[in-house]
């Protein structure tokens, strides 16, 4: 689990999302409201248009340009999978395998405590 997760607020635009995913190296960014509770996600799937623009001919100019347009809040998956910090690991990988998710959003209550995503099953098997 990685317990410094980045959020971004769901006003905020999809070119900050974009910019913080792309130089963050992150696939999963989970999204707050204004009282900062988890109130969304977009994942890089979630962004793919920015590709399927340049795929229509649009230049990166007008790739930015569009996603400076739109929030957040309108790319946004809404219902979020979550889990607890004490779920075993092998309950929280049969849940992202039985949703089809890349990801679960680690909530301590109403506070998100981290986020457990593929890459750290692949981190702890090749430490292991």
């Amino acid at each position: 689990m990685t317990s410094d997760v980045v959020t971004l607020d769901r006003n905020e635009k999809l070119v900050v999302a974009d910019d913080v995913m792309r130089l963050g190296r992150i696939r999963h960014l989970p999204i707050v409201d204004e009282q900062g509770k988890l109130a969304g996600i977009v994942s890089q799937r979630d962004l793919f248009h920015s590709g399927l623009m340049k795929a229509l001919g649009y230049g990166s100019h007008a790739q930015h340009n569009v996603l400076d347009m739109l929030a957040v809040k309108e790319a946004m998956r809404d219902e979020v999978v979550t889990t607890a910090p004490t779920t075993p690991l092998v309950q929280a990988a049969k849940l992202m395998l039985e949703r089809k998710i890349g990801c679960l959003v680690v909530m301590d209550g109403d506070k998100i405590a981290g986020i457990l995503t593929e890459g750290d099953f692949v981190k702890l098997v090749a430490e292991g």
